[in-house]
């Protein structure tokens, strides 16, 4: 799956659940890709709430895209090292 790697891909959020809820999937996706378009793969996801973050992510998987070039946006990066 070497085409994978020639593109440019990045680590980002697609947004789920009801309008006004901060549930995010952390993924691994084609920059040219729509927001919530299909990834290549899904790491994990967050959940913002008012007084507190739930969050559960592969940081194995993670290191590995990054050590392969993708990009990860700076709210990812943001979640990650929080």
């Amino acid at each position: 799956n070497d085409t994978i790697f020639s593109m440019s891909v990045v680590i980002r959020l697609t947004k789920t659940g009801k309008r006004g809820e901060g549930r995010y999937r952390v993924v691994v996706i084609e920059k040219r890709y729509r927001r919530d378009g299909k990834p290549i793969e899904t790491l994990g996801w967050y959940e913002k709430r008012e007084k507190e973050e739930n969050k559960n992510i592969d940081k194995d998987r993670y290191s590995y895209w990054l050590s392969k070039g993708a990009k990860p946006s700076p709210t990812v990066e943001k979640i990650i090292n929080s």
